[in-house]
């Protein structure tokens, strides 16, 4: 039986490709680079600012090593990080559901400032027992720390842990950590995942699919793409 549900963030929990893409582009823009399409910056979410900063800059031909950039780019991003994010449809329901049965935590490589606020300003802070962002001194995924202390921090197994992302990072993540996996075919790092998928992989298409997962871990096993 699931005890624990760790979600990731972006891409998962909320939408917010457009908030990013807007931002990415204000600091390109900014740099006298011309903005890229909101599909191109969204395929290198997943990995952290500082990694999106770099591939968004290399990707617009300005030197990815201009100092000040990821300071820059956290600054816009500021300014936006609640323009147009918001919970995928079904997720405050799910939550709701979710948290009358097994404890919630969010792990993300965003910066834990920016998961704070961004958590609190969608009303969705207090669903969850533990946020661990990826300026944490447990690091950031897919090293599996953050997992492993959200997991000892709820005192259960990692058999009873169930991470919800939708990308190959979160995979590894759950991987390293022996944590069960679920990913979201909505996430906009889905395209990420390499196919096929192993046995044991939940693939889910809506926040409600996540519910019938919790009462076995058989489900898990049973539920392939």
């Amino acid at each position: 039986m699931i005890n624990l549900v760790v979600f990731d963030l972006d891409g998962t929990l909320v939408d917010s490709r457009r908030d990013l893409a807007d931002a990415t582009n204000a600091l390109i823009v900014e740099l006298g680079g011309h903005a890229l399409s909101e599909e191109r910056v969204t395929a290198m979410v997943g990995d952290g600012a500082a990694m999106l900063v770099r591939r968004a800059l290399t990707a617009a031909s300005i030197d990815p090593d201009t100092p000040g950039v990821l300071e820059r780019f956290l600054t816009h991003y500021d300014a936006r990080l609640l323009d147009h994010t918001r919970p995928y449809p079904g997720m405050v329901e799910t939550l709701a559901a979710l948290s009358r049965r097994a404890r919630l935590a969010v792990l993300t490589n965003k910066p834990s400032a920016a998961t704070e606020r961004l958590l609190t300003g969608l009303e969705l802070r207090s669903q969850f027992a533990d946020v661990v962002g990826g300026d944490t001194n447990e690091g950031r995924k897919p090293e599996p720390n953050g997992l492993i202390g959200i997991i000892r921090r709820a005192s259960v197994t990692p058999a009873e842990t169930l991470l919800d992302g939708d990308s190959a990072v979160d995979l590894a993540t759950a991987r390293g950590a022996g944590a069960h996996i679920c990913l979201a075919r909505y996430g906009f790092g889905f395209h990420s995942i390499p196919t096929p998928l192993d046995a044991g992989i939940a693939v889910i298409d809506s926040p409600s699919d996540l519910m019938p997962l919790l009462d076995s871990t058989n489900n898990l096993e049973s539920r392939q793409s």
